[in-house]
């Protein structure tokens, strides 16, 4: 029989990514009696990469430590026209993962900490959670799990590669952020390229697809390298490079942990990707809650939104050559303050409006009545 002794926790975080540090961080800044502790083996360094979200002022004030840069237009292109779009209310704006998460655990006191490794043997008896780390024993009245849930190997996935680079020569047009350029190969899937110019000479770039088929690394690569030639951009440093994979379709209940926060609990935007800002709202919205005793994690997404955004991945799906078209049709239906909280997935029944009725109308009815019924 072991002798090793338990350590008792009021909260376990499984993942130090950005529900789980985020939750962390406000339940410290909270100071409440509650042992905390974070479990996640890589350090902030090891999980970098661009964060990206449209944010208010007061967003832009209290993410400023972990800022790369930001934006107040954007634009997406195809091979015929160009639409750009402006706010005053929101910047879009990209954040150092590394930076945030550092200074999320640097923010962490008293009772509240974080702990370098995975956690094993998870198991729940009696409305207590038992397991395992570094072969310590740990038990816990709570735990929230941040981890993905395994999807399929075939589902609908937003996959990328990305550099974040040195310019040899100054760029211009640096006061706006290209957030999907389509002129590059369609012939794979939604394919496009992403250009965040965060100075003069300071440049972050990415290649993404929307598709079910990961590409080979080079593909990417060598879709970076035509578009960088095409502007007349030479690389002088490569300083990093960065790879994900982002599922856009729910994963079965199955799947889903235990106390599932963030990512996991279906925070990504099942047409976007986007997910930062929904688990940001989420973290505050559990933190908040567990001050007057309320554990229960709050839902990050509409059931509304996530049936529409069903609808537009099954139009993706079925009509992969109206890809293209559909975004830019979204980019020209909306103002710049309308198409940011559009993506953001706060937008009114105005916004939605308008993007409906700038739809082609005869495939979006057609995948409505498939989702509803069940068949053509």
């Amino acid at each position: 029989m072991s002798n090793i002794t338990s350590i008792n926790l009021d909260i376990a975080i499984i993942g130090g990514g950005n529900a789980g540090i985020t939750l962390a961080s406000k339940l410290s800044a909270q100071k409440l009696p509650l042992k905390t502790l974070v479990f996640e083996p890589k350090t902030p360094q090891q999980r970098d990469c661009c964060w990206s979200l449209w944010a208010t002022p007061d967003q832009c004030e209290s993410l400023k430590p972990s800022m790369l840069g930001k934006w107040a237009q954007w634009r997406l292109i195809d091979d015929v026209s160009e639409v750009v779009l402006k706010s005053d209310e929101y910047q879009y704006t990209s954040l150092s993962a590394a930076s945030y998460l550092q200074h999320c655990e640097d923010s962490l006191e008293g009772t509240d900490s974080i702990k370098r490794s995975t956690v094993e043997q998870l198991a729940k008896e009696a409305g207590i959670t038992s397991f395992k780390a570094d072969g310590q024993k740990y038990t816990a009245k709570t735990v929230f799990d941040s981890r993905p849930p395994v999807t399929a190997s075939n589902s609908l996935c937003q996959h990328f590669m990305g550099w974040e680079i040195r310019t040899k020569a100054p760029m211009t047009e640096t006061d706006i952020a290209t957030l999907m350029d389509f002129r590059v190969d369609q012939s794979k899937g939604l394919h496009f390229i992403y250009a965040l110019p965060f100075s003069s000479n300071h440049l972050f770039l990415e290649s993404t697809m929307i598709s079910r088929t990961l590409e080979d690394k080079q593909w990417y690569r060598d879709a970076m390298h035509q578009w960088l030639q095409r502007h007349n951009i030479e690389i002088d440093v490569l300083l990093r490079e960065e790879v994900g994979v982002i599922a856009m379709e729910e994963p079965p209940e199955t799947s889903i942990p235990l106390g599932a926060i963030g990512a996991a609990s279906g925070a990504v935007r099942l047409s976007s990707g986007y997910a930062f800002s929904a688990i940001q709202t989420q973290m505050t919205r559990l933190a908040n809650g567990i001050s007057v005793g309320n554990y229960s994690v709050p839902k990050p997404t509409s059931g509304y939104l996530d049936a529409m955004d069903r609808v537009f991945n099954g139009v993706l799906l079925a009509k992969p050559d109206l890809a293209v078209d559909i975004f830019m049709r979204t980019g020209r239906a909306l103002n710049g303050d309308q198409f940011a909280r559009f993506m953001l997935g706060t937008a009114g029944i105005i916004e939605w409006a308008k993007v409906i009725f700038a739809m082609p109308k005869r495939v979006f009815i057609r995948q409505l009545w498939r989702q509803v019924v069940g068949h053509d």
